[in-house]
């Protein structure tokens, strides 16, 4: 056998040497499936034995030994990795600096999507993630490349989604020459990581890579990176497989910790029990469970902005969101309840305004996966520490079935008499009669991503989510440009599923130019674009608190937003009158090509119920609030 096919048996013979061995590990000790022997692996194991011995004459004229032929470089080791951890789409643009990974992934069955600026990859990251479960990977280059991905970091650090960035670096002997494209993300992005590491030798890259796909994943999911040189990329290494070098509270599944018994016997004795659940019961899959627990103890449920869709929100016990733009009968059980459980939830400002006046009358509970979390801003009387799901299971043999229906009566009547409201019109369109006519349209079926404003409120409002992961928004961060690039990744994630952005004229133009991105991959999201003029939000703070000093939040010139995106090749249509919604969203919906749909809107409408920022549930603004507002204002004129 010549040399040159030596060294290609060589390399099949391993290759499918190391399949098998994956696929089935042969145990006979074991019994069961496993314990069968897999033909390939003897013959395999001899010739590689055989192989050991020998010395294979190369083209040069020297010789390898078989550890040589064996090797592979730091990016094809990279994404032989991102293979084996079943990663089959990732969000990108390359660059210099990650070229080396660019040419080995070029021969990989993951997909690539190639994206028109890198914090829109890291948005479609995000939504893939919240839409599957999975993290979002991420792949850029150095410099500039990686610094636009800070945004979309930070966004996920708060709102803990799992994100996987793998960023390219200027050669190790450039480092710190202020070389071209050189930026120290290591050091950037360690206040806004979960885990990140700068990979100095190709020999490292399976024990970090390791490290940090399971710091995304373990615990409460965040953001990781890691930074690879360019030399680094190109170096060959036979360390193909290495065990993460981190701490057990890290490596294992978290324990449950706290008194199970003294907090299942707290709510127990409650007449009056609010469940408050958050984006943590999402992310722990646990949504069951909360359902279980509410109908068991007949408990009310109030789900934050995070949280939509962890308990279904046509369900009688539900009530909404709370805090600052809730709903009002979802923060009068605030006011009421003589037993607060937190649920994957963190006492937020915009939830807990004044945290020392919140659910003062109530005895306080909390479950959370991250104990920095627990007493970090309204102190608990009791607290137990673990992955919601575990904790719950864990806790419902202790919950007594009661009957609370003097509790939920209550509560349904205040929906009743203080329903989310406002004004109709005959001549000009109402979000809210947007929003609300999109989920009737729509049979509350769809995946709903949304930028961040008043369109953002109106749609967790008037969109019911009665399912997890449907609903993508940008909470603890509220980044502007968010929901597009969020709609897209979704879109990828769930191709056969109706994805619709909801969206602002403000947010919209922060990441338009996906809009090529959705056109090349003939993705069918759908665009509703809520157009006021004006950065609404801002808007109806200055009315309210800034005596209408309107202070840049006019936009003064927009482009025509239809027939932009039919430069892209989406259809648009826009609409201006309430005898236009039904026909603008037969035109959104009719089928699974993507669409935009503007909306014009008044500039003066406004978000209700609102409980200005550092207020507490009893200073709550309801619509009913908006004419002694006027009048009061018109007075101080």
């Amino acid at each position: 056998m010549s040399a040159a096919s030596l060294v290609v048996a060589a390399r099949v013979v391993r290759y499918y040497y190391e399949e098998a061995r994956d696929e089935i590990p042969f145990d006979p000790a074991a019994g069961g499936e496993n314990s069968v022997p897999n033909p390939v692996l003897p013959n395999a194991r001899r010739f590689l034995a055989d192989l050991n011995c020998r010395e294979v004459k190369g083209r040069s004229g020297g010789f390898q030994s078989r550890s040589s032929i064996m090797k592979k470089t730091g990016a094809q080791l990279l994404v032989d990795l991102l293979e084996s951890h079943g990663v089959d789409l990732v969000f990108g643009y390359p660059g210099g600096a990650i070229l080396p990974f660019y040419d080995a992934l070029y021969h990989s069955k993951i997909r690539h999507i190639l994206v028109r600026h890198e914090q829109g990859a890291m948005h479609m990251a995000e939504g893939y993630a919240r839409a599957t479960g999975k993290p979002g990977v991420v792949v850029v280059t150095s410099g500039p490349g990686a610094t636009n991905t800070i945004t979309g970091l930070c966004d996920a650090k708060m709102d803990s989604i799992p994100l996987f960035v793998i960023t390219g670096q200027v050669p190790t002997p450039a480092i710190g020459s202020d070389a071209f494209q050189e930026a120290d993300i290591f050091g950037i992005t360690l206040p806004v990581t979960k885990y990140n590491a700068l990979i100095k030798s190709a020999d490292d890259m399976a024990e970090k890579f390791e490290e940090a796909w399971l710091m995304c994943n373990t615990g409460r999911p965040g953001p990781v990176l890691i930074d690879i040189p360019k030399d680094v990329q190109n170096a060959e290494t036979d360390v193909r497989r290495s065990e993460p070098n981190l701490s057990d509270r890290f490596t294992k599944r978290p324990e449950v910790k706290g008194d199970l018994e003294a907090l299942a016997n707290a709510l127990n004795n409650a007449e009056r029990p609010l469940l408050y659940v958050g984006g943590g019961a999402i992310n722990a899959g646990a949504a069951a469970e909360v359902r279980a627990l509410a109908e068991k103890s007949m408990g009310a449920v109030t789900t934050t902005l995070m949280g939509l869709g962890a308990f279904p929100g046509s369900h009688i016990l539900s009530l909404g969101m709370p805090g600052m733009h809730g709903t009002a009968y979802a923060n009068k059980a605030i006011l009421e309840c003589d037993f607060i459980f937190s649920l994957g939830a963190r006492f937020d400002d915009r939830v807990a305004g004044r945290a020392d006046l919140f659910a003062e009358q109530a005895i306080k509970a909390h479950i959370d996966i991250d104990e920095a979390e627990i007493n970090k801003r309204v102190t608990v009387d009791h607290y137990v520490s673990g992955d919601l799901k575990d904790v719950l299971q864990a806790l419902l043999p202790y919950i007594e079935k009661k009957d609370r229906s003097e509790w939920v009566n209550h509560l349904e009547g205040y929906k009743q008499k203080y329903p989310l409201a406002f004004e109709s019109s005959n001549e000009v369109i109402k979000p809210q009669q947007v929003l609300r006519s999109a989920y009737e349209a729509s049979k509350g079926k769809a995946i709903v991503a949304t930028d961040v404003g008043q369109h953002q409120m109106w749609a967790a409002q008037y969109y019911h989510f009665d399912e997890p992961n449907r609903w993508l928004t940008s909470g603890g961060l509220g980044t502007m440009g968010y929901g597009l690039p969020a709609a897209i990744g979704a879109k990828f994630a769930k191709p056969d599923d109706l994805v619709i952005c909801v969206t602002g004229d403000g947010s919209y133009q922060m990441c338009i130019q996906e809009l090529a991105t959705i056109r090349q991959y003939n993705l069918g999201v759908k665009i509703l674009l809520l157009n006021n003029s004006f950065l609404g939000m801002v808007r109806q703070w200055q009315e309210l608190f800034f005596e209408e000093r309107f202070s840049e939040s006019e936009w003064q010139y927009n482009p025509d937003f239809v027939m932009l995106a039919e430069s892209y090749g989406i259809p648009g249509r826009r609409i201006v009158k309430p005898d236009e919604i039904d026909g603008g969203l037969e035109f959104m919906f009719k089928d699974d090509e993507p669409a935009l749909l503007e909306v014009v809107i008044p500039a003066d409408e406004k978000v209700f119920p609102m409980v200005a920022a550092g207020h507490d549930q009893r200073e709550m603004l309801q619509f009913s609030d908006l004419a002694r507002l006027m009048t009061e204002k018109e007075n101080r004129k």
